[in-house]
């Protein structure tokens, strides 16, 4: 946790502290730098990520002036020049979409891309809300209405619990109750009701209709297709005129879609920025990703099989999927039989293909058909078969070792659905790569069995 003073104003970060492009991440309404939580391991991968709690949120202090939307914004602006010598990635969830959208207006050099996550556009929040949620807010800008809600909070009489989770989140909302717990205690943090009622009022007054085509930076705009706080009217504003913003509705979530659908918008966000998507790996896997440079293996796929007839942007969103593993000799990628759920990428080094036939005494063995060089590809066999699919060969490193870069088969899948166009291009590849595979192995076969026949 890092702590900045912007013109006076304290404000604590939750950070990563790397040397690498930065991304900013901007809160909404009644919360804190714990929105990110699930988005911050993959975003590390590539980015020196900034998790803000915005002033009178989490442990950054109330300004002692008015809030207004364009002041945080403002405030967003200083703190980039003071942590970056070039412009940055911007998240916003919720109001922090809208402070992210204002800012990218008023200081449009310092953004290089946005993502929003349900944004605040036209102030308006829902009807639930504001029938009532509003009153309750309103009553807290008061010390003595703060003090009776904060009591009637641990009472049989509290019904704010039963009525928040209900706008939250979808009525399937897959969220575990300890983030539902995190959230909930953020949104009841003591001594925040005057700051959530200035920012109620400060919503309504930062209205951006009319604005959205003004927005020069590249956007991507995810929203729960199930909100009820800030209701799907403001993505209609979005899709008529902000046509160039990737806007992309996820089912079964509400407001809180990286919480409640977390693939689905990991997806998303790892498409639009390049990154890879992780799965659950050891702290070790998970620092070597960290260490992968998305533009050096985008790169070097152009000159693999996977990565023909490509143009950058789209060797750009296959690298994020990959993954990087170091063999020593010998060592095993993966055995016949086995779930071919990865495809590999041979980086460097060599990697033998080796099937199981009997010898001229009818003992099974293992036999090198292939042998597999920098950019070829090994599983494509397997992956064509989709679910199900299974290993037709061991691949084992070669006697100098190997190094590969794998790809799981659910995501490439997921990007196949994505970019249909991509998606053909790939599937026209791993077809051209496994019709030449085939070729040199069964004429290996062939020698092979034509050997063993010469000694019976």
């Amino acid at each position: 946790m890092s702590t900045y003073v912007i013109d006076g104003q304290e404000l604590h970060i939750r950070d990563n502290r790397r040397n690498a492009p930065v991304a900013l991440l901007i809160h909404g309404w009644s919360s804190s730098w714990f929105t990110w939580t699930p988005l911050l391991q993959a975003l590390g991968t590539r980015y020196s990520y900034m998790a803000v709690d915005l002033p009178g949120y989490g442990r950054s202090p109330a300004p002692k002036h008015p809030i207004t939307i364009d002041w945080y914004a403002d405030l967003m602006a200083k703190l980039i020049e003071e942590a970056s010598d070039r412009p940055v990635v911007v998240l916003g969830h919720s109001m922090g979409g809208q402070i992210a959208m204002t800012l990218a207006l008023r200081h449009p050099m310092l953004v290089e891309r946005l993502i929003l996550l349900n944004p605040v556009v036209s102030g308006r929040l829902s009807t639930f809300i504001n029938l009532f949620v509003a009153p309750h807010i309103l009553l807290e800008r008061t010390r003595l209405g703060g003090k009776i809600l904060s009591y009637l909070e641990n009472t049989p009489l509290s019904y704010i619990n039963q009525l928040m989770k209900p706008i939250l989140f979808a009525e399937r909302a897959a969220i575990s109750q300890q983030d539902y717990d995190r959230i909930r205690a953020d949104a009841r943090r003591p001594g925040q009701g005057r700051v959530r009622a200035a920012c109620y009022e400060a919503m309504k007054m930062g209205d951006l209709r009319g604005k959205l085509k003004q927005i020069q930076p590249p956007a991507q705009v995810i929203w729960g297709a199930e909100d009820n706080t800030v209701p799907l009217r403001d993505a209609g504003a979005v899709a008529d005129e902000w046509p160039q913003a990737d806007l992309r509705l996820i089912p079964n979530a509400g407001h809180w879609p990286h919480f409640e659908q977390y693939e689905t918008t990991m997806r998303y966000i790892a498409s639009f920025l390049g990154l890879p998507i992780l799965p659950s790996l050891p702290n070790d896997q998970v620092q070597q990703q960290r260490d992968l440079d998305v533009g050096e293996i985008a790169q070097f796929l152009s000159n693999t099989e996977l990565g023909q007839d490509l143009s950058e942007s789209q060797r750009l969103r296959v690298a994020g999927l990959c993954h990087q593993h170091h063999f020593a000799p010998q060592d095993v990628l993966a055995l016949e039989d086995s779930s071919g759920d990865e495809l590999f990428i041979v980086q460097d080094g060599q990697v033998d293909v080796l099937v199981r036939i009997s010898n001229e005494l009818g003992i099974e063995e293992a036999r090198r058909v292939n042998v597999l060089m920098a950019g070829q590809i090994a599983g494509e066999m397997a992956l064509i078969q989709g679910k199900g699919g299974r290993r037709t060969a061991d691949l084992r490193a070669g006697k100098s070792g190997a190094t590969v870069l794998s790809i799981d088969s659910r995501y490439l899948f997921a990007l196949f659905e994505d970019d249909a166009s991509l998606g053909l291009k790939l599937m026209q590849n791993l077809a051209r790569s496994l019709v030449q595979r085939l070729r040199v192995q069964n004429w290996q076969l062939q020698l092979a069995e034509q050997r063993a026949e010469v000694h019976r």
